[in-house]
C-alpha cells in the first residue's frame, strides 16, 4: 500500500515548522547569535553593506516622514528594522516566526520592538500600521499569497515586497522554447530549464514575482495603483564581508564591472533584472510621493477601478 502524500494543511506547517528550527540549527547558541547580530555594527565599507544599500535605497521615498508606523515581516535578524531605525523612524516592529534572534537583536539595541508572527495569519487589526515591508522573505512563505492578502489587510499605506524576479515573464524568447520542448515531449523542458522548480534546503519551493503576477493581485483587491523598481544586487558570497567597496580593490571593481554591466543588459531589456521592489498602494500616491519614487527609479502603474463593483 503506498503512502498517502500530506495534505496541503500538513504541508503548510511542517514548512513553517522545519523554517523556524533552521535558526536553531545554523545558530545553536546564545554567542553565535551575539556574534551575528555584532557583526552587523562592522561590515559597513565592505561588499556585503554595499550590496545591502541596494536593496535598503527602494525605501528612501517612503522614510521621510518619520512618524509612520513600520513592521518587518520576516526578518529574523532585526536588520531590516535596524536600517529603519537607523534612518530615524522610531515606530517599527521586527518580526518573524522564531523571536530567539530577535531578542537578541533587542538585546544588543539593535532593534527597540518585536513579534513572533506568522505571515499568513498576522496578530494585527485591519489598517493598524502604515507600511509593511517584507525583503528576502515572501520567496520562503508556503503560502505567498495568503501572506500577501493579510499584509493589505493591515497596512494603511501600502506594503513593499523585495523579492528576486522570475525571468519567464520578461524572456518571452524563453517561455517560447519551454514551450516548444514541451510540445515535443512533456516534461522535456525541465531538462533545459533547470531551476524551473526551485526549492531551498530549508524547505521552501523558491517563489519568484514578477511585475504582471503583482498588477493582477493588486487589481483584484480594487488597490489604486502599485510602484515597481528593478534592481541587481544579487552578489553576495561568504567572502563579500571581508572585501572592502572601493575601488582601490581589485575584488570590488571585478564585481562592480558585473553589476554594471547587468545593470545595461537590465535597462536595454536584453535580459530581466534579478530582483524587483513592488509596492502595493492603498491610496493612490500624491504628487509628491510620485516625484520621489520616479526620481528612486520606480515605475508607478495605475490601476483602474473596477467599473462593475
Amino acid at each position: 500500500m503506498s503512502a498517502t502524500n500530506p495534505s496541503p494543511q500538513q504541508f503548510n506547517e511542517k514548512s513553517y515548522d522545519k523554517h523556524a528550527d533552521w535558526y536553531k540549527t545554523a545558530f545553536p547558541n546564545r554567542e553565535n547569535r551575539i556574534a551575528t547580530i555584532e557583526s552587523f555594527k562592522n561590515y559597513k565599507g565592505t561588499v556585503h553593506h554595499w550590496l545591502q544599500q541596494i536593496f535598503f535605497n527602494c525605501l528612501d521615498p517612503f522614510i521621510s516622514d518619520k512618524d509612520n508606523s513600520w513592521l518587518t515581516l520576516g526578518d529574523a535578524f532585526g536588520h531590516d528594522a535596524g536600517y529603519l531605525i537607523d534612518q530615524g523612524i522610531p515606530d517599527v516592529t521586527a518580526s518573524d516566526l522564531d523571536t530567539e534572534f530577535l531578542m537578541v537583536a533587542n538585546e544588543l539595541g539593535l532593534i527597540d520592538k518585536f513579534n513572533k508572527e506568522n505571515a499568513e495569519r498576522l496578530s494585527y487589526g485591519d489598517q493598524s500600521l502604515d507600511y509593511i515591508l517584507c525583503k528576502e522573505s515572501y520567496h520562503h512563505f508556503p503560502r505567498p499569497y495568503a501572506a500577501l492578502y493579510e499584509m493589505v489587510r493591515v497596512a494603511r499605506k501600502a506594503i513593499i515586497i523585495i523579492e528576486p524576479q522570475d525571468p519567464i515573464s520578461r524572456m518571452p524568447l524563453l517561455l517560447f522554447l519551454v514551450n516548444i520542448l514541451d510540445k515535443v515531449q512533456n516534461g522535456l523542458s525541465i531538462k533545459v530549464w533547470k531551476n524551473r522548480f526551485s526549492y531551498e534546503k530549508v524547505g521552501n519551493f523558491v517563489y519568484k514575482v514578477s511585475e504582471r503576477e503583482f498588477e493582477k493581485f493588486a487589481a483584484g483587491l480594487n488597490l489604486p495603483a502599485i510602484a515597481v523598481k528593478s534592481i541587481n544586487p544579487n552578489f553576495w558570497f561568504p567572502e563579500s564581508k571581508e572585501i572592502p567597496a572601493c575601488n582601490k580593490d581589485k575584488r570590488f571593481r571585478k564585481i562592480l564591472f558585473k553589476k554594471n554591466t547587468r545593470d545595461v543588459l537590465s535597462k536595454i531589456g536584453i535580459i530581466p533584472s534579478q530582483t524587483l521592489s513592488l509596492v502595493a498602494f492603498k491610496n493612490s500616491p500624491d504628487e509628491v510621493q510620485r516625484e520621489r519614487l520616479m526620481k528612486n527609479g520606480y515605475k508607478i502603474v495605475d490601476i483602474p477601478k473596477n467599473p462593475y463593483l
